[in-house]
């Protein structure tokens, strides 16, 4: 990119900076303080962002409002309102983890099982938890150790392969094999290597960028390999929750009847507070209906933003009411693979910051998810926020003819 593209895209950032620290005087205050107790201030490293992270103050249906008296929508995960539906639960336990078996347990998993079209099902306290237990399973079904994953993939705090390898912090650093996404030649090839136990993959790519995998790679994966399910928090009527799950002869390595079976613990992996929110979450609000109109207005939302962004270097990615908005160098409209497109940062780093003055609460990293009770004039609005953005910054979103 030319020097002087370089420094125009800098100065533009530098005053939004400056914008933000004087609008945010709160939350930098509080993150001073946090600081102090906290590495980098926070206990959850995507909220981090620099010079600090707006602090929030509180929370209703789509919005939330900061420290410093700003309202926002929101534009990231967030907990729904299921209280209307959990009264059986607010009335006749006190005590939500009760130690023991409930009833709503199993009426939670059968809704799972049917709703995802799986055999069985156990619970676990985040994604993250679920996926571990689920390669547990795989390696004690087929006696084998290795997992193949994909470049760009994210499967909780300790299993991301972000640039194609995995990262420092992930288990098992020796067991995995990583191949190209949306690259159903090297996924074969992967499989086909010695001692694999599982395939681990996302449908699309959430942290890796929004990126959804093509059918016939999709497709040729699950010829290849029996299919399980992971779930994580969106499952859980807003509280932590993870849940794994699939045929019943590989989910039988939990069976403690069986001699050998694999232990499973976790206090809180059938606290009646989440059996009952999760499901109130997936049977009463997030219905097969629900889900279905959701996914339409969120491709009909990404449809009209890269109608606008079209000529420009910002293009979002994604499927129903996920998305990535990505800042190619080169004004690319394709994106199959996390990290093997150049992009501009300043570029995100900017929209974020006048994104957030508009009123638009995203992950700086360019995550959108959208938020079910959000009205679709937010959506309008949105789109003509992003157009007007692209006007105002035209030195430095057009692409040379």
């Amino acid at each position: 990119m030319a020097t002087e593209l370089t420094q125009l895209i800098q100065a533009k950032l530098d005053e939004a900076t400056t914008r933000y620290v004087a609008r945010n005087p709160r939350s930098k205050a509080l993150y001073e303080e946090a600081i102090k107790s906290m590495p980098g201030g926070n206990t959850r490293t995507v909220l981090y962002a620099s010079p600090f992270p707006i602090v929030i103050k509180s929370g209703k249906g789509y919005q939330v409002t900061s420290e410093d008296g700003h309202t926002q929508v929101l534009s990231r995960p967030c907990i729904l309102d299921v209280r209307v539906y959990c009264s059986s639960l607010w009335a006749f336990q006190p005590h939500h983890p009760l130690s023991h078996k409930g009833p709503q347990e199993q009426i939670f998993a059968r809704e799972i099982c049917q709703r995802f079209s799986i055999e069985q099902v156990r619970f676990a306290n985040s994604g993250t938890e679920a996926n571990l237990h689920a390669l547990a399973a795989a390696r004690a079904f087929t006696k084998k150790r290795k997992i193949v994953t994909f470049s760009g993939g994210y499967h909780g705090a300790v299993i991301g392969f972000k640039g194609g390898k995995p990262e420092d912090n992930n288990v098992d650093m020796d067991d995995w094999i990583v191949a190209r996404y949306n690259d159903l030649e090297s996924a074969r090839n992967a499989i086909a290597s010695e001692g694999v136990a599982a395939v681990l993959v996302e449908g699309m790519q959430g942290s890796g960028g929004g990126l959804p995998g093509n059918p016939e790679f999709l497709k040729g994966i699950q010829e290849a390999a029996a299919k399980a399910n992971t779930f994580g928090k969106w499952l859980g009527g807003g509280l932590a929750f993870g849940a794994f799950g699939g045929r019943a002869d590989i989910m039988a390595a939990f069976d403690p009847r069986r001699p050998g079976a694999l232990a499973h613990s976790g206090t809180f992996n059938n606290n009646t507070l989440v059996t009952h929110a999760g499901y109130a979450g997936l049977s009463k609000i997030y219905t097969p209906e629900v889900a279905v109109q959701f996914t339409n207005k969120g491709d009909e939302l990404r449809n009209k933003l890269n109608e606008v962004t079209k000529g420009t270097r910002v293009v979002f990615t994604g499927l129903g009411t996920i998305m990535g908005v990505h800042f190619p160098k080169n004004g690319t409209r394709v994106f199959e693979r996390s990290g093997e497109v150049e992009e501009i940062d300043a570029l995100r780093d900017l929209f974020w910051l006048e994104m957030m003055e508009e009123g638009f609460w995203l992950v700086r990293r360019g995550f959108i998810a959208l938020v079910l009770e959000t009205p679709t004039s937010e959506f309008d609005r949105f789109v003509e926020c992003v157009q007007v953005w692209l006007s105002r910054h035209a030195d430095i979103v057009n692409c040379t003819p």
